[in-house]
């Protein structure tokens, strides 16, 4: 298959014509009208900093239903002791500098560059893109971002200062994201990690019939800061 070299007119080519690893196409730009774009097609980017941008629609793709998300009795455990404090949309700008600057200190490659940064925090002005944090004695211990469209969660990054930080974050977001119907968080990428926690790979084909119908849906737009902490209240 051919890898497609985007012009500045705001359009991606079908998401099937990504060659097996999920390569389709490069260049364009990190605007909010082109990523949302993306991420309504099922394409998302993913680049070093040393590369131009690239554009990816894997097949399979790995998907987390929110009412599928395991606990394990352990988990269940230390969410009921209190020990951590969950907020929602407190501090992006904190969340997705941690995820770059944690993966950078376990000497592992990062896509999340100053210009995906930049991208990102603009999304979240405008009220597409959300962090879920857990604080721990005050101090910011873990948390996740990423993307809201439609009926549908498209999953970024997650990191650890604490350990469970991670899995509580997701956890809280797949409560709250099921109290509100979505249909589905969008893993991207398959770890071994996310498997155990309940997320499933499907075929693109199935993907993006889902996709289709999820994005549709009206858009959660905003802040959700205050929303998730009425949720939270609720369930405790």
């Amino acid at each position: 298959m051919p890898i497609f070299r985007l012009s500045e007119k705001n359009s991606f080519p079908p998401p099937y014509f990504a060659e097996p690893e999920g390569l389709l196409a490069v260049g364009g730009d990190l605007s909010k009208k082109r990523i949302l774009l993306a991420y309504q097609m099922g394409i998302f980017p993913w680049f070093t900093e040393d590369e131009p941008i690239l554009w990816w629609s894997p097949d399979p793709r790995l998907l987390l239903y929110p009412s599928d998300i395991y606990v394990s009795k352990r988990l269940k455990r230390i969410i009921r002791q209190g020990k951590f404090k969950i907020t929602c949309d407190t501090a992006f700008d904190r969340v997705i500098s941690t995820c770059a600057s944690v993966r950078v200190k376990n000497f592992q490659e990062t896509w999340i560059g100053d210009a995906m940064i930049e991208a990102y925090c603009r999304l979240f002005e405008s009220g597409y893109a959300h962090s879920v944090e857990v604080w721990h004695r005050g101090e910011l211990a873990g948390g996740l971002y990423g993307l809201s469209l439609g009926g549908s969660f498209f999953g970024e990054s997650m990191f650890s200062l604490v350990s469970n930080t991670s899995k509580i974050a997701l956890v809280a977001l797949c409560r709250f994201l099921n109290a509100l119907s979505f249909d589905l968080i969008d893993c991207q990428v398959t770890t071994a990690h996310l498997k155990r926690m309940g997320a499933v790979e499907v075929s693109r084909s199935r993907y993006l019939k889902q996709l289709q119908q999820s994005v549709a849906r009206h858009t959660l737009k905003g802040n959700w800061k205050i929303a998730f902490q009425e949720f939270q209240d609720r369930c405790t």
